[in-house]
């Protein structure tokens, strides 16, 4: 639970995911200024306000994953794959995966999630 009774409780990532935001931020930023656009152009382009993008070019992993993907695809960042129908292949290939995977998986462990 994020919020309880009006307080914000903080939450901590995977190193590995701080650094991936960091980078990926990074790309945003240096390919948003190499097409010569604002913060606020790509703002609008992107559909959120000047603080998000800003947000999305630091590497916050707090900002929704929609609006980070879109701005990378829109100033020309590279994800995962270059070519859409390349892209749609690879998603079919992880649905097959998927698809031979148990669809639960139940354990009675404790989870490890100290970073």
């Amino acid at each position: 639970m994020l919020y309880s009774d009006a307080v914000r409780v903080t939450r901590s990532y995977h190193p590995i995911s701080q650094e991936a935001g960091r980078l990926l931020g990074a790309q945003v930023h240096a390919a948003r200024v190499a097409r010569g656009w604002t913060l606020q152009e790509l703002a609008e382009r992107v559909g959120a306000t000047p603080h998000t993008v800003r947000k999305v070019e630091h590497g916050d992993l707090t900002v929704g994953l929609g609006v980070a993907l879109d701005a990378a695809v829109l100033v020309g960042v590279p994800l995962f794959v270059e070519e859409r129908a390349r892209l749609a292949s690879e998603v079919g290939r992880a649905e097959e995966r998927l698809t031979l995977l148990p669809r639960r998986v139940r354990s009675d462990r404790d989870v490890d999630d100290d970073f």
